[in-house]
């Protein structure tokens, strides 16, 4: 007998005349039989479809436009995995090509013509390995000074990406946070520097901050660094996570130093798939020297036909994202690079302007130092207003745009956000559309009569807790 699932018809049946399109989609098991491709690809495709389109997407770093040749090239390629290097060497040539531009982009000082990285599956897990190769290089140390390594810890800001929990959570690292106020809205330097011990394996600013668009002092943190372990006989690194600004700073701020021109930064991580301008999963890592990666990260196999080394948490990935990036590289070049991440910063730069204008609105900071920034509400419309960003976060959604509402990191959690994040595909055009319906919505929210859900809920939370607003989200005792 068959199920309720099973396909019937025939490349002649029109699709939406099937009988395929009376009945559910699987959900629990497998149909019993086939259907038409252009049946299966229309079921799939109408699942996704009532969804916020991809460039309408302000909430997420991910590349989500590139043209037609390099959608192409990497449709060509979606079938062949990176690591088979024997069956395509080219790749793997493609791949050091690609870590040697990044590698310079950063003003690496490594002489080798292959310069020592990684490929990645995104940025995540370019920051595990740069953290690996820390800790490794810290326990090895300690191991041949006869000392105990069962409590090494890192430090970073309150500002951090959740893979540095994960690293923190999956290799029993402490991790030891830099709490960011309004005042200290970045890394502080000395506030870092207290933290840090001989059991400390590295200290990791962030260029291009996920919850703020901001940038850590690196400069400063590795002149305050080389004081501190000139002191103590430490020799304590820096790894960088520019999983946005990797790709920000080299074209639009050459002259700032954050990156291997550094003495303590001795890796640096970031995303191909943000403002690298390719589709996702892509990330990168790159060592100072080859000397900090360590040998015990290499790991090879046979069975694949060659002995092939690799390093890496993942092993089998799709060579598709290589070709991209190879492609941008050769495609856009320093130019075109600088010029798609400058329009980028003039159209954050002019978002930035304008909700800073909007009546109930401040912005978080008062430069963009990235194509991306946060804004919350100002004290009376926090106090007394019958609407919250949440309710905002939501009129915008019934438009298609997707701009997220949330709080800010411990110590300022209280503080409800929002933020926008412009990448490529993102035009001026695009720009004064967001800003009409943001307009809009705000003139829709002035009108009501009664307090949203969301801001009841507030009121409510803050009453339990014994407190009164302030400042948006900030809050004081009674």
């Amino acid at each position: 007998m068959k199920d309720v699932n099973f396909r019937n018809g025939d490349a002649k049946t029109a699709i939406f005349g099937s009988e395929e399109m009376l009945q559910p989609s699987p959900v629990d098991k497998i149909p019993d039989g086939p259907t038409t491709p252009q049946i299966a690809y229309q079921m799939v495709k109408d699942e996704t479809y009532a969804q916020t389109q991809p460039r309408l997407n302000l909430a997420t770093f991910v590349t989500t436009y590139m043209d037609d040749y390099a959608t192409k090239l990497m449709n060509e390629a979606i079938n062949i995995n990176y690591i088979d290097e024997t069956e395509y060497p080219r790749i793997a040539v493609m791949n050091g090509k690609c870590i040697n531009i990044v590698a310079n982009l950063w003003n690496t000082p490594e002489q080798e013509k292959w310069k020592s990285g990684a490929l990645a599956i995104g940025s995540s897990e370019a920051c595990m390995l740069g953290g690996v190769a820390a800790w490794l290089r810290w326990r090895k140390k300690r191991q041949a000074q006869g000392r105990p390594t069962d409590k090494p810890n890192f430090v970073i800001s309150s500002g951090l990406q959740v893979v540095w929990e994960k690293f923190a959570q999956l290799w029993q690292i402490e991790m030891r946070q830099v709490p960011l106020t309004l005042e200290k809205t970045t890394l502080d330097p000395e506030d870092a520097l207290k933290m840090c011990d001989e059991n400390t394996i590295c200290i990791v600013p962030i260029e291009g901050v996920t919850w703020t668009g901001l940038n850590d002092d690196v400069e400063a943190l590795d002149k305050a660094l080389d004081a501190y372990n000139a002191k103590t006989g430490f020799d304590i690194p820096i790894h960088v996570d520019a999983a946005s600004g990797g790709f920000i700073l080299p074209f639009l701020q050459p002259e700032l130093k954050w990156d291997f021109r550094l003495k303590w930064v001795l890796s640096i991580s970031t995303s191909g798939h943000k403002f690298g301008l390719v589709y996702p999963g892509l990330g990168w890592v790159i060592w100072k020297d080859k000397k900090y990666l360590p040998e015990e990260m290499s790991f090879s196999v046979n069975y694949l036909g060659a002995n092939i080394t690799q390093v890496g948490l993942n092993f089998s990935r799709p060579a598709a994202q290589i070709l991209g990036q190879y492609y941008q590289f050769i495609r856009l070049g320093f130019e075109g690079y600088k010029n798609i991440q400058y329009n980028c910063m003039k159209v954050a730069e002019y978002l930035h302007e304008q909700i800073g204008k909007m009546k109930p609105f401040v912005n978080y900071s008062k430069d963009v130092v990235n194509p991306l920034f946060i804004w919350y509400m100002k004290p009376e419309y926090a106090q007394n207003g019958k609407w919250t960003l949440y309710d905002l976060q939501d009129k915008l959604k019934q438009g298609g745009w997707m701009v997220p509402a949330y709080t800010l990191p411990e110590n300022i959690q209280n503080y409800i956000v929002m933020r926008i994040v412009v990448r490529q595909g993102f035009s001026r055009d695009m720009a004064d559309m967001l800003l009409n319906d943001i307009n809009n919505a705000i003139t829709e929210l002035e009108k009501l009569e009664y307090p949203t859900p969301t801001r009841i809920a507030q009121d409510k939370n803050i009453e339990i807790k014994g407190s009164v607003f302030t400042h948006t989200g900030s809050c004081k005792k009674k």
